[in-house]
């Protein structure tokens, strides 16, 4: 199962996040992957020339990762802080392998998390936060139903596929054809109680500082229906199983693929 996320997730069939165990969002991936390759998973996975996991060396910059002992939940008192960084080393390697803690862990019994230190890791393609590379005529569907995401590009071939959350009973996604209005990396994100049913009635507006633990997440990608957009979750384990404020979730990886992918004019399809 580890080998068949790992090459999914390097076709572009996001599985979500990697732990060797698979699901409902690996099912989604293997489904679309063998509509669109016209071949099984099993068998590709079975002539990958590719290995599965790769030796990784931690870095002293990998260890100097700012962290902090744990996240407040409240959105006030996440207000209150100057960044949401990572809660450990072990969540920022995962979240850049797309892998689960519990997976490195497993991959790696010794883990120390020390610079220097060689450990095992999914071999997946890591997206730099600034890359920018917009695919011209590109549509972007996220699909209420299917709880998935899926950007063909001008041909029609898919170019990513990826689990996603998308709204809830209180909440729906706003079925339509909007656009992108624009990509803000590393983004503030503006609370408003106001616009949250389930807010915290004593709530004020307030702006939630950046950091891979925001609301958010690394990535929020704009639409042109006012208060909605594309975004990454400080919690890839909720991505496609937990529902969302209306917006289109994703794991911040995905996040990072597609908004490298887009740019503003891009068409956006919610559809039932």
């Amino acid at each position: 199962m580890l080998a068949t996320q790992v090459l999914l997730d390097r076709a572009g069939f996001s599985p979500g996040e990697i732990d060797g165990k698979g699901g409902a969002n690996t099912q989604r991936a293997i489904d679309a992957y063998e509509r669109e390759m016209r071949t099984r998973v099993s068998d590709a996975v079975a002539a990958a020339t590719d290995a599965a996991t790769i030796q990784y060396t931690i870095t002293a910059e990998d260890a100097a990762t700012p962290v902090v002992s744990a996240i407040p939940e409240d959105m006030m008192a996440q207000a209150k802080l100057p960044r949401l960084h990572y809660t450990s080393l072990l969540e920022m390697l995962g979240e850049r392998f797309h892998a689960s803690p519990v997976l490195l862990r497993r991959l790696n019994p010794r883990l120390r998390l020390a610079a220097g230190e060689q450990i095992e890791v999914p071999n997946v393609r890591v997206v730099a936060a600034a890359e920018s590379k917009p695919v011209p005529g590109i549509v972007v569907r996220v699909s209420k139903g299917e709880s998935t995401l899926t950007v063909r590009d001008s041909a029609g071939k898919v170019v990513l596929h990826a689990p996603v959350t998308s709204g809830s009973e209180h909440d729906p996604l706003p079925i339509g054809d909007w656009t992108v209005t624009g990509v803000s990396r590393s983004p503030t994100f503006n609370y408003n109680p106001d616009l949250f049913w389930d807010a915290d009635p004593s709530h004020a507006k307030a702006k939630i500082p950046p950091g891979p633990n925001n609301p958010v997440g690394v990535v929020w990608i704009d639409i042109s229906k006012p208060h909605y957009g594309i975004h990454g979750t400080p919690d890839p384990r909720t991505v496609g199983h937990t529902t969302s404020h209306g917006c289109v979730r994703l794991t911040n990886w995905d996040a990072l693929r597609l908004a490298a992918m887009v740019a503003k004019g891009t068409k956006v399809e919610f559809v039932e």
